[in-house]
């Protein structure tokens, strides 16, 4: 390995149990875990985080409803879906996100798919758009310019997340689906910056 992968690696650590309140079998990784039963478990029900950012799936393979993981303790399913109103009790593959400087985050949403229609540039956290001018339009696409951030359904970061990297799909998500394999709406409401 080299030094720069190894520097690497020391910036992401995460500890998992299988049962809640950190009990149970228990595994440290320092990078991406597709599938949590190849490891030799039934399911995540309560987690750590030491070390960046990372977001949780309901599903192997990174697929199912999204859940970001900063840095923190997850004693149980409510501290990783928050008031997002969603039941997830356990998680089943995790991963990291690559983050550039938190204060040099952008991110620009689109009324329409393709990067059409007004645009709304941000380089804040918003905890309601419509606050902020958005109105009631719906997101049809958005483009990363820099960092990490996490899009909520509803105002006051609730509802479904959706975690939009520059590192991903080159920071491009050209339609609603694009955000998730789980994306039920185009409905993005609230966004705010990852914390790394």
């Amino acid at each position: 390995m080299t030094s720069q992968h190894m520097e690497t690696l020391g910036q992401y650590k995460i500890t998992v149990w299988e049962e809640e309140n950190f009990q149970g079998k228990r595994c440290e990784f320092l990078m991406e875990c597709p599938s949590i039963m190849e490891r030799g478990f039934r399911k995540i029900r309560s987690i750590k985080v030491e070390n960046g950012p990372w977001v949780g799936y309901e599903y192997p393979e990174y697929q199912g409803q999204q859940f970001i993981l900063e840095k923190g303790d997850y004693p149980r399913w409510e501290a990783w879906s928050g008031n997002s109103g969603y039941r997830t009790e356990y998680l089943l593959s995790f991963r990291t996100i690559k983050c550039a400087n938190h204060s040099d985050s952008k991110v620009t949403l689109y009324e329409a798919e393709n990067f059409q229609g007004r645009k709304f540039e941000l380089s804040d956290d918003y905890p309601s758009l419509q606050a902020m001018g958005w109105g009631n339009k719906e997101v049809g696409s958005v483009k990363v310019n820099s960092g990490a951030w996490v899009a909520y359904q509803y105002p006051g970061y609730r509802g479904y997340q959706y975690v939009l990297e520059r590192d991903r799909q080159n920071g491009e998500y050209k339609k609603y689906s694009d955000y998730s394999t789980q994306a039920h709406t185009n409905q993005i409401q609230s966004i705010r910056r990852v914390q790394h």
